[in-house]
């Protein structure tokens, strides 16, 4: 299930350092993701909506997201065949200053809003980019509803994101693990 994470900080004079990858710790939570490729994107008006996308099996990602810079909110959509908690989403506003980070496994559609300009963001995924499994949903399906923190604005999309598809027309396949989707704690 989608999971909160927030890595510990050594702070002195100079700044901070953390680990925003250990197996070990990670594991410890129950993440034992084997990640393959990092992806790393540069948004640079605020209002930015890139998503809600997805791999199809078998090319199904798994993504752990963090904001480099500014602030994003970021969104994870149950979209499990047959999960108690199919079609809703949890929510949680990621920065740079909080170094926060979002575990989104797959059978979740994941999208992010930036906050403020100039948002960098970098996720892990444990699956190669296949453009064959390439799915999503569109951001503002009223059956999913999410409550994107737009405050009255228009979000900036791609042509390939203002073109997606209502979650009763997209196609994907992923089956419901037994893991409903939780609240996230902070």
């Amino acid at each position: 299930m989608p999971t909160l994470i927030t890595p510990r900080r050594f702070s002195d004079s100079r700044g901070w350092f953390t680990e925003s990858w250990n197996a070990r710790t990670f594991a410890a939570q129950g993440i034992t993701t084997e990640f393959c490729q990092d992806n790393h994107s540069l948004s640079r008006p605020a209002f930015t909506l890139r998503g809600l996308h997805f791999q199809r099996t078998p090319h199904a990602q798994a993504k752990l997201v963090r904001c480099l810079r500014g602030r994003i909110f970021d969104v994870a959509v149950d979209i499990r065949a047959h999960s108690p908690t199919f079609k809703q989403w949890v929510g949680v506003e990621l920065s740079a200053e909080a170094g926060n980070q979002l575990f989104v496994p797959a059978g979740y559609a994941h999208g992010f809003l930036t906050l403020e300009p100039d948002c960098e963001v970098a996720y892990k995924v444990d699956a190669y980019y296949a453009p064959e499994a390439d799915g999503g949903i569109a951001w503002n399906d009223p059956n999913i509803a999410i409550d994107w923190p737009l405050d009255g604005a228009l979000p900036h999309l791609s042509d390939k994101d203002a073109a997606l598809p209502a979650l009763a027309d997209a196609a994907f396949d992923f089956a419901y693990d037994g893991h409903p989707l939780l609240p996230l704690n902070p």
